[in-house]
Order: structure tokens, then C-alpha cells, then sequence
């Protein structure tokens, strides 16, 4: 049984005491997850609390361990939760780049000996885990849900959390967009406005120019571009690129992926421009998975980048609590709409994604998980995990809370939303994406725009089939 129970007999001074204790270590239930989980045990326990329930939660750790916002998120709210004492939390993160992340994920829920009781699902991947059945739907439980049902979350984020069959499969804790952060110190060095606000990809172009040559120490721009940086890599960089070019991954009029088109050659061709002219960081900084860290926690802060395109969470970092505590940020920092290439349509462009809290349809404490995460998004505890983790609330009604609403630069990356466009809602995008990362990282390697589209025809075709793709 998943959820290995023992029972010890420990004989002391002539006293019979039952015990309880669960183990989870990397060899016995998630072998996914690092050999930091937390392991509950109880000593000396009654035989009613030794038939405690334990909810065995997996998310990302970025390599902060029990210092990073999710573990403290999960810590504080088990330390509050009003049932704890007819459950066990057991926090069993894995460490693992964001690709990793997903394919171990994956693995871990075909199993009920591996499948943890929460996870956290981004909602690209959530089509994929549905249609393979490693997802629970929630609608049951959301129909007794007040908050759920109220208005107290936005509806048009709920969207990001149902599946092609109607159905919930998660609830929904962060959202985001993306723009483009600028050291406006850097920039007016470089004789740039501080209050920048570029039309198109040739202004930042331009721009990146004058910043290398005169204030030749830093580097003027920084994109997610390899396999290693995963989904943000597709997300944060191409698909930033693509859409502003007025096209999508699929085609609107026939629901067929492109896997050629004059957007893909110049979202291609934009970024040979960042490398070639030597606008981005040493391939040695972006070929890895710890790159989106680097710029965000290292190179930011240090004054040693100009440009980066990212996420409105990388703020979190910046905070007291955060891995790279940065008060400065808050007037060192600009942030900006990321423009269309030709300053077309809204003249602006932004993904949005998320990630929601799932039930693995392996679980075996469903109920009780289920009654967790109602916690876990409880105002009270809520506010505070989501402003450390730096990202957008998915809960209107706070909204107005100060604690909320004053942080630096979340009226901007909200209002961004207003634009905001969405992944495919289809279980081969996950596959698509793995295409895109290995198209991105051939460009800025060194292959040509034509060769790397030439070679993701290839690869989406073989995904999808010939009668599901189409060159335009």
C-alpha cells in the first residue's frame, strides 16, 4: 500500500505504546522527490492517532529547499489547518529543472506507489495529465466550495484549470505575464529614457546596441533559449516572439499546427540578432537550467544586465525573504510591455499561464486533500504566499488588500492581462514545446533560422501527424 503504515511495538518499563510513522524516502514511495522530504512520525502515539491520514505533497523546488516559498507556503498553512491533527503532512519536493520537473512528475502519478496526494500543475501540462488519466476532477468538491462559487476567484483563470471534457482539475494559485524588465540606471548610462517604452523589436534592438557600446560590461539582453530552461524557454521567449508577430502555434481557420511561416523565420531571426551581435550572455550562462536564476538573482541585481524578458514573478527574489533580497529593485527596476514586432494589433504582447493545485487520481486521501488546499487559499494564509512567490493572485478578493495591491509593479503585470494570449489547449502541446526548446537553443548555437524551422517541421509532423500541420 502507497501509504506505508507500520505499526512498532515499543516495550518500555513493562508499558505497551503503539507508534505510527510514515515513511517516504526516495527509495520507498516517490523516488522522484529529494532526499530532503520531510518525514512525520508520532512516538508514543494512541491507536487513534496512529491511523492518521498523511497528505504527501510534490511541487518545484528551484533549490531553496525548506526556504523556499512553496515549502513555507505549505508549512505555515499545515501549522494553521484546523483538521492537523487527523492528518500528517509530508512536503516531498523534487529538484529539477522545469523540463525535468514535468517528465518526473509524470512518471511519479502512473504509479500508486509513487503518486503523491497534491501536486502543483501547470496549466500547459494539465491537458496532457488529464487525457492520460493521472488527474482527478474536482467538481464534486467545488460544488461545495463557497469561494469557489461566489466570485471570489476570477473566472476567466478558472479557464486555465478545465480540461477539454468541461471538467475542473485543479484550482488555480498564481497566474502571471510577461514583459520586460530594464535596469534603468544601466539605461541612462547608455543614454536611454528611464521610462522606456519600445514600439517594436527593432527599438529593442537599437537599444541593446547602444547600451553595448557604451556601457560595454554588462550584457545588454537575456532570454530563456535552451532545453534546459523548458516550458520557459517556449513560453517566456518564442511565444512572446511568435504571437507578436500576429501569428500562433496553431492555425485559427484550419486548427493545425504551423510548422512553417514568415512569423517562425522572424522570431527565429530576432534572436540569431541577439547572439550573433553578441546583445545576449555566453552560451555557457544560458545552456543550463539554472540560467533563468542567473539573470533573475545574479545578474539583475548586480548590475550586470540591461534587458531581460521574464516573468512579473521574478520580483519574489528580490524581497527580504527571497532568494536574492534586493531593496533597491523597487527604483532600479523598470518594467514594460513587451511590443509586437511591427507595433501591429494592441501594439503589445504577453502569455499568461498558471499553475493550480491538483489531486493525483492515485491519491488515496482525497477528501482531506481536498480540504488542504481550501486552506491553503484561505485569505489569511494565502496573501502572504503569494506575494513572496511574486506572482499574480487568482482570488479577486484580495485584490484590494494593501498588503497586496501596494507591491511594486503588480498594478502593471496585471494590467497586462488585458492583452494577455494562452498556450494551446491541446495534450500534444507538451510534445510540441520539447520542438520549440530544441528549434530555440539550435538558432542561438549557431544553426540558421531556415535550417532550425526546416528541422521543427520535422519533428511537430512526426508529433501530430501530416494531417494535422500546415505551412503558410
Amino acid at each position: 500500500m502507497k501509504k506505508l503504515l507500520s505499526l512498532l511495538l515499543v516495550i518500555v518499563m513493562g508499558l505497551t505504546l503503539t507508534a505510527c510513522s510514515k515513511s517516504n524516502s526516495a527509495g520507498n514511495k516517490n523516488t522522484a522527490a529529494t532526499d530532503t522530504n520531510t518525514i512525520e512520525s508520532t512516538v508514543g502515539a494512541t491507536p487513534t492517532e496512529a491511523a492518521k491520514s498523511v497528505i504527501t505533497v510534490t511541487f518545484r523546488d528551484d533549490g531553496q529547499g525548506e526556504n523556499g516559498s512553496t515549502w513555507k507556503w505549505l508549512q505555515t498553512a499545515y501549522d494553521s489547518f484546523d483538521k492537523k491533527d487527523s492528518c500528517e503532512l509530508n512536503i516531498a519536493p523534487i529538484t529539477a529543472s522545469e523540463g525535468d520537473y514535468f517528465a518526473k512528475i509524470a512518471l511519479s502519478l502512473q504509479s500508486e506507489e509513487t503518486a503523491p496526494d497534491l501536486v502543483t500543475e501547470d496549466t500547459f501540462q494539465l491537458a496532457t495529465d488529464v487525457e492520460a488519466g493521472y488527474l482527478t476532477p474536482l467538481d464534486d468538491y467545488l460544488a461545495d466550495y463557497a469561494d469557489w462559487t461566489d466570485g471570489s476567484y476570477y473566472d476567466s483563470l478558472k479557464e486555465g484549470v478545465t480540461a477539454a471534457d468541461g471538467k475542473v482539475y485543479g484550482v488555480p494559485f498564481t497566474t502571471d505575464t510577461r514583459g520586460l524588465w530594464y535596469n534603468k540606471e544601466i539605461f541612462k548610462k547608455a543614454g536611454l529614457p528611464e521610462d522606456w517604452d519600445p514600439k517594436t523589436w527593432d527599438d529593442i534592438l537599437a537599444a541593446c546596441k547602444k547600451i553595448k557600446d557604451r556601457v560595454p560590461d554588462v550584457i545588454p539582453f537575456w532570454c530563456n533559449s535552451a532545453v534546459a530552461t523548458g516550458e520557459a524557454t517556449s513560453m517566456q521567449t518564442y511565444e512572446m516572439l511568435l504571437y507578436g508577430t500576429g501569428e500562433k502555434l496553431i492555425d485559427e481557420s484550419t486548427g493545425k499546427w504551423v510548422i512553417s511561416s514568415q512569423g517562425i523565420l522572424d522570431s527565429l531571426s530576432f534572436l540569431d540578432n541577439i547572439y550573433k551581435n553578441n546583445f545576449g550572455p555566453p552560451l555557457s550562462k544560458v545552456l543550463n537550467g539554472q540560467a533563468s536564476n542567473t539573470s533573475a538573482r545574479e545578474y539583475l541585481p548586480q548590475g550586470k544586465l540591461a534587458i531581460s524578458l521574464d516573468g512579473n514573478w521574478i520580483t519574489g527574489n528580490y524581497l527580504e525573504t527571497g532568494a536574492s533580497p534586493w531593496p533597491e529593485y523597487k527604483v532600479v527596476l523598470g518594467f514594460t510591455a513587451m511590443p509586437t514586432e511591427n507595433g501591429d494589433g494592441s501594439g503589445t504582447v504577453t502569455l499568461a499561464g498558471g499553475w493550480g493545485w491538483s489531486i493525483p487520481a492515485k491519491s488515496d486521501n482525497k477528501d482531506i486533500t481536498m480540504e488542504f488546499i481550501k486552506h491553503l487559499m484561505e485569505p489569511s494564509v494565502y496573501i502572504d504566499a503569494i506575494i513572496e512567490t511574486g506572482g499574480i493572485g487568482t482570488r479577486a478578493d484580495i485584490a484590494e488588500d494593501e498588503r497586496y495591491s501596494k507591491q511594486p509593479f503588480i498594478a502593471t503585470a496585471t494590467k497586462f492581462l488585458q492583452d494577455a494570449a494562452f498556450r494551446p489547449k491541446d495534450s500534444k502541446y507538451s510534445a510540441v514545446s520539447t520542438s520549440i526548446q530544441t528549434m530555440v537553443e539550435s538558432v542561438v548555437s549557431g544553426t540558421s533560422p531556415e535550417d532550425a524551422m526546416a528541422t521543427y517541421a520535422v519533428d511537430v509532423t512526426r508529433t501530430v501527424g501530416e494531417n494535422n500541420v500546415v505551412s503558410k
